[in-house]
C-alpha cells in the first residue's frame, strides 16, 4: 500500500506520527499547499515518508500526483471544501479514497430550519454507482466523529440491541488552553461550517429534517471525570450515514460547545464573518472565514498549552438482546497529556487521526473490504475496535 495524505496540518501530521509506528504500508507521501509544512510532517517519521506540494482544489494535479507516486490510497486531511476534487481524482486514478469529513451541504433556500437542501455527502453518494462499477472503495467519514462514532453504532446494533430507539452521538471535553481567551481545539473553518449550518435529525417515517442551530440543549454526563456538559444540535455526518446501514428510530448529533463558544459563533454570524464568499477589503479579495481562521492560533500548535480530556462517543437506547430496555454509551477518551507525551500531538487532532490509520491497516490486511461509497457502519466493527485497542488507545462502554 502506497498512501497519499492531502493536508499536512494538525490531523495530517498526527496521522504521520501514528502511521510511522506501523508496518502495513510501503510508503506515505505527505502533501500540502505549503511544501514546508508537508516536509515538517514527514520529518522524523523515517525513510518511508516523503513530502510534496499540492493544491487540494486542483483535481488534475491530485490525480497526476497519485499516478506519479504510484499511490493506491488517498486520505483527505484537508478542509471539507476540498473533498470533491480529491474524491474525483481518486476515482479517475483508480485509488481507494478516505476522508474524515464529507462533501459540504447547502441549506434549503426557503425552509432552512425545516428541510435539508443539499445534505452532507450528497455529492459523493451521487457518484456511488460509478465507484461500484469500477470496483473501487470510497470510505467516507472515517475520523473520530464521523468515524469511530459510526463504528460504535454498528457495534451496538450487532451485539447489544434487538431494537434501537435512538443513536445519539455526544461529544464533550474539559479541555482548557492557557494564555488564550478563545482558542478552538479544531479547525475553526470546519467548526463554523458544522455549527452554524442547520442541524440535521433523522427519524423513522419522517426521514431527514433540520432545526435551528444550537437547538434542543441537554446536559450529558461524560465519563472518566469530564462530567456534565451542555450539548446542542449541530450538523454532522453521522446523522446522514448511520440510517443508511443501521436500523434506528432516531439519529442525532449533539456537541458540547459551552455558552461562550456559542456566543462567539453567533457573533461571527451576525457580522458576516462566517461567510465563505470573498469580499473586497483594502484592494484585495478575501474570504471573511479565512480571515477569522488566520487570526486564531493553529490548533496543531496548542498542545503544550492544553490540559484536559476529550471524549467522543455514541449513546444508544432501545431494547437489548434480552428483550429488556437498555441504554449504553460507547466512548473513546484521549487525555492531552498522554497524546502530547506519546506522539507530540494534541488530543483532539490525535483522536481524529488514529482512526483512518486503523482503517487503512484493516484494508491492507483484508479485514475490511468493499466497493462503492461506504460509511464506517457498513463494515464489521469488531476488527476495528480490536485494532484500536492494539494501538494503545482502548475504548469503553458505560451501561445506564
Amino acid at each position: 500500500m502506497r498512501i497519499l495524505v492531502v493536508g499536512s496540518g494538525g490531523v495530517g501530521s498526527a496521522f504521520a506520527r501514528i502511521a510511522a509506528r506501523r508496518d502495513f504500508y510501503e510508503h506515505v507521501v505527505m502533501a500540502d499547499y505549503d511544501l514546508g509544512r508537508a516536509e515538517a510532517a514527514a520529518a522524523g517519521c523515517g525513510e518511508r515518508f516523503s513530502a510534496a506540494r499540492i493544491d487540494a482544489s486542483d483535481e488534475r494535479s491530485i490525480q497526476e500526483l497519485l499516478e506519479s507516486e504510484r499511490c493506491d490510497v488517498v486520505l483527505n486531511a484537508a478542509d471539507p471544501r476540498f473533498v470533491m476534487p480529491q474524491f474525483r481524482a481518486a476515482l479517475a486514478a483508480g485509488a481507494t479514497y478516505l476522508d474524515m469529513a464529507m462533501s459540504l451541504s447547502r441549506p434549503h433556500p426557503e425552509r432552512p430550519y425545516e428541510e435539508p437542501g443539499v445534505k452532507l455527502g450528497d455529492e459523493q453518494f451521487a457518484l456511488a454507482e460509478r465507484w461500484e462499477a469500477e470496483g473501487q472503495l470510497a470510505l467516507v467519514g472515517i475520523g473520530v466523529e464521523p468515524g469511530l462514532s459510526d463504528v460504535f453504532a454498528r457495534y451496538a446494533a450487532d451485539h447489544l440491541f434487538s431494537q434501537i430507539d435512538e443513536v445519539g452521538v455526544r461529544d464533550g471535553a474539559d479541555l482548557t488552553v492557557e494564555g488564550y481567551e478563545f482558542a478552538p481545539s479544531f479547525s475553526i473553518w470546519t467548526t463554523i461550517e458544522e455549527c452554524l449550518n442547520p442541524p440535521v435529525i433523522w427519524e423513522e417515517g419522517r426521514g431527514w429534517f433540520t432545526t435551528e442551530p444550537f437547538s434542543e440543549p441537554e446536559t450529558f454526563d461524560f465519563p472518566e471525570g469530564i462530567g456534565p456538559v451542555e450539548c446542542v444540535n449541530v450538523e454532522h455526518e453521522e446523522v446522514l450515514l448511520v440510517p443508511r446501514w443501521v436500523d434506528a428510530k432516531r439519529v442525532t448529533f449533539k456537541y458540547g460547545l459551552g455558552e461562550e463558544f456559542i456566543d462567539v459563533l453567533r457573533t461571527l454570524h451576525k457580522l458576516g464573518l462566517d461567510r465563505v464568499e470573498k469580499v473586497r477589503a483594502g484592494g484585495v479579495e478575501v474570504s471573511p472565514r479565512d480571515v477569522v481562521a488566520a487570526c486564531l492560533p493553529d490548533p496543531a500548535t496548542l498542545g503544550d498549552r492544553m490540559k484536559g480530556r476529550t471524549c467522543a462517543g455514541t449513546w444508544v437506547t432501545g431494547t437489548g438482546v434480552d428483550g429488556r430496555p437498555r441504554e449504553v454509551y460507547l466512548f473513546h477518551v484521549v487525555d492531552n497529556e498522554w497524546s502530547m507525551a506519546e506522539y507530540g500531538s494534541q488530543a483532539v487532532v490525535w483522536q481524529t487521526a488514529v482512526n483512518p490509520v486503523v482503517a487503512m491497516e484493516l484494508l491492507a490486511t483484508g479485514a475490511w473490504s468493499g466497493h462503492g461509497v461506504l460509511g464506517p457502519e457498513a463494515l464489521p466493527p469488531d476488527p476495528f475496535l480490536e485494532l484500536l485497542t492494539d494501538y494503545g488507545s482502548p475504548w469503553g462502554m458505560r451501561e445506564s
